[in-house]
């Protein structure tokens, strides 16, 4: 009897001393963020957007604006390492979508139509000058063709980097639909992680990648906040829908397109090698086709880079985005023959 009081007691005490643990965790992230935030300040400006704030961060001058959209879990600071060199030829402006960033989260479901209508919003609450370049990473291939085929007025040209197409996930090797699945399975724990300091006491949520050092402040005071993994999963699971919205979506004929690529010689460290060399046919195929969309199209591969080629090669994203730029300006489409090189 005595023990098995004893045992009660003690599994009640270490109950209460993780209890303990978690809510002191969650404290000090929550705490942490606020720091952070409060000291950094908001990049650019907050807009309102149908009852919502919306985040918008503009640099430089020129037409056409170059408009930027990040990948899945991505924001704003992620082309930290573009901006503000494309700033140099003309106005750039990032964005966070709902949910990410200094942006707020929205109800419903995040298809590709729907972030098209809230950056239109956006833009024309910001009073942008049309028409301007879209350019989108990953996951956002899908929201660029979204925002074409509503929006075919206020767009000078499209830059695709490494750009999602629609229903891919019908087409991509079965193993690595596996590994996504896996890791969409695993959000929820990654969100507790966040929400209870795991991250943060790693030093994960201060840590600045070489060539981020000018965002860093921003970036330690929009990192580990557990409601963007919320909204990254909110997409994610839209991504099917995204894909059937934009699949008939009007062909480009006129709009000059710009398809930047990863190298397909570039492993991602987490794949089997075997499913990264199947990946990279498919997903060739699959950029070669966005390049199709238009009758002024052009792709270049990016040597050495892996997904991230705003990361890997911002070399080649800025010195192409500004040739774009100065190609839109002369109205010279001469080398956009649908040719694809490697650089």
């Amino acid at each position: 009897m005595k023990r098995a009081r004893l045992a009660g007691y003690t599994a009640l005490t270490l109950l209460a001393v993780a209890a303990a643990a978690l809510t002191a965790g969650a404290v000090y992230n929550a705490l942490a963020v606020r720091h952070y935030r409060a000291a950094a300040g908001v990049p650019g400006r907050i807009y309102d957007v149908g009852g919502y704030a919306m985040h918008l961060y503009c640099t430089g001058h020129g037409t056409p604006a170059v408009v930027l959209d990040a990948g899945l879990g991505d924001d704003s600071l992620i082309w930290a390492k573009v901006q503000p060199e494309v700033s140099k030829v003309t106005m750039v402006c990032s964005y966070d979508r709902a949910g990410f960033g200094w942006s707020d989260a929205r109800p419903g479901q995040q298809n590709a139509n729907a972030i098209a209508g809230e950056l239109h919003d956006l833009l024309a609450a910001a009073g942008l000058a049309r028409p301007f370049v879209l350019m989108g990473h990953s996951i956002s291939g899908l929201y660029l063709r979204a925002y074409s085929a509503r929006y075919p007025r206020d767009l000078a040209g499209l830059i695709f980097v490494d750009g999602a197409t629609p229903l891919q996930d019908d087409r991509l090797p079965r193993a690595l639909i596996a590994i996504q699945g896996a890791q969409r399975r695993d959000l929820p724990l990654v969100k507790a992680r966040v929400l209870f300091g795991w991250y943060r006491l790693k030093g994960d949520c201060t840590s600045i990648l070489p060539g981020f050092e000018r965002y860093a402040a921003w970036i330690k005071a929009d990192s580990c906040i557990p409601s963007q993994i919320d909204a990254m999963a909110n997409e994610l699971d839209a991504e099917h829908v995204s894909g059937a919205q934009t699949l008939h979506a009007a062909p480009l004929r006129t709009l000059p397109i710009l398809v930047l690529s990863r190298d397909p010689k570039a492993t991602p460290s987490n794949w089997p090698l075997a499913v990264a060399k199947a990946n990279a046919l498919v997903w060739n195929a699959m950029q070669e086709e966005t390049k199709a969309l238009s009758d002024c199209g052009r792709r270049i591969i990016a040597k050495g880079s892996d997904h991230y080629l705003q990361v890997d090669r911002p070399d080649l994203v800025n010195r192409e985005t500004a040739a774009f730029i100065a190609q839109i300006r002369a109205r010279d489409f001469s080398q956009f023959d649908h040719s694809t090189i490697h650089e």
